[in-house]
């Protein structure tokens, strides 16, 4: 980029939402506000890359305090989203519309498939000759981006999980039956494990979690809810929607085979109830009717809830979303970097618990998902192990304090 000359910047949001997505959107137009010798104005597409294209955009340059503290606390995509996945003709109409409006500037705020797309429009550029900073602004319920440590918007999810289950598990003991729980995360576990925290003491729910990266046969899950029902006189399960079979195969796909896909090949999984019917039926005739015992068997998907619940935000999730917008501009505007994505390095632990930012390659975040750690799962792929729960409480901050009876 030319002189002292100013250049505008565009900043969309992409993929499910989060608890704190906005937290990033208001981080960016702080720091823009910082480097106004630099950029000029900050322009916010509608609907993620789509909005670029039909050039549906909000200036968010003057937007001013309070106003901005009321969206950063707003939960889900204050833009809007989208899963449009740019090719060679998609990414030309972007710059056409980038070269009519003087961008120069672009940040992309979402997961996986939103670092692909940025990466996709960064490569376009460079093809094309056309001078743009790209930097993606990472977040995802999923805690999948690889290379950083965790993920804005995990944090909040972990949290609202956690405490979901620890009240299902209170109300399980209430009235004693087997419970299972769906939670979100299609090919990694991090989610459903939060759910460990939930568990004060061995008898707490859940007693059985089950997770992508460790295999489950239908066998297992009989077994394991049966020997656990005998022991507690109850079970309560919480099961990642994407579980696999011993063959790697999705139990998903044993339970419908015209699930809809978005754009990025992506089974939509979270809106569907298919897999915790699928399961609560193998309790009630592999457990219940060979048992000739009646059962109560239940069970619920937490769905779309979990990434958009209002007013349950961890503190420490929305200070590092806002961290992370702030970090990506403040990247963009060096003399450094053309392109990137802000990713998390954790430098304390505990008491202690701290991160600092570094700058990734797109490709290195791109696409690709990190799953959950072998070290977090215990021997029998059934439950989560206590280095997971240290790992995880800082990014959670606590939760309700409960009691029980002697």
């Amino acid at each position: 980029m030319s002189g002292n000359k100013r250049y505008n910047a565009v900043v969309g949001q992409s993929g499910g939402p989060t608890a704190v997505i906005n937290q990033s959107l208001v981080g960016i137009i702080e720091a823009v506000k910082q480097h106004d010798d630099k950029i000029n104005r900050l322009l916010g597409a509608r609907f993620g890359t789509r909005g670029i294209i039909e050039e549906n955009f909000v200036d968010l340059t003057d937007l001013e305090f309070p106003f901005l503290e009321r969206i950063a606390q707003t939960p889900c995509a204050a833009l809007g989203s989208t899963r449009d996945k740019p090719d060679e003709q998609y990414c030309k109409r972007i710059f056409k519309v980038f070269e009519k409006n003087d961008v120069h500037y672009f940040f992309y705020i979402g997961g996986n498939d939103s670092a692909d797309t940025a990466r996709i429009v960064a490569e376009m550029a460079q093809q094309e000759g056309y001078d743009l900073r790209v930097f993606h602004i990472p977040k995802t319920i999923d805690n999948d981006l690889r290379v950083t440590d965790h993920c804005p918007g995990y944090g909040s999810a972990a949290r609202f999980v956690a405490a979901a289950v620890m009240g299902d598990g209170l109300d399980n003991a209430s009235l004693p039956g087997i419970k299972i729980d769906v939670i979100m995360g299609r090919n990694a576990g991090w989610l459903a494990a939060s759910t460990i925290l939930a568990k004060k003491d061995e008898s707490d729910a859940p007693h059985l979690i089950y997770v992508p990266e460790s295999p489950l046969t239908k066998e297992q899950f009989i077994n394991d809810v049966s020997e656990t029902y005998n022991k507690y006189g109850r079970c309560l399960v919480c099961v990642s929607e994407g579980i696999v079979d011993e063959n790697g195969q999705p139990w998903s796909k044993k339970i419908s085979t015209q699930m809809e896909r978005d754009a990025h090949g992506n089974i939509q999984l979270a809106g569907s109830g298919a897999l915790g019917d699928y399961l609560a039926q193998l309790v009630r005739t592999e457990i219940a009717e060979k048992r000739g015992e009646k059962l109560r068997v239940r069970a619920d998907t937490f769905g779309y809830l979990q990434r958009s619940f209002p007013g349950y935000a961890s503190l420490v999730d929305q200070a590092e979303a806002r961290l992370a917008g702030k970090t990506g501009v403040e990247y963009a505007c060096s003399d450094d970097y053309q392109t990137g994505s802000v990713a998390f390095r954790r430098t304390g632990n505990g008491d202690n618990y701290a991160i600092e930012c570094f700058r990734a390659e797109l490709q290195d975040v791109a696409k690709e998902t990190k799953p959950l750690p072998a070290e977090y799962i215990n021997e029998k792929g059934n439950g989560i192990t206590e280095e997971f729960r240290e790992y995880v409480s800082p990014l959670v901050g606590e939760l309700p304090a409960i009691a029980k009876l002697p």
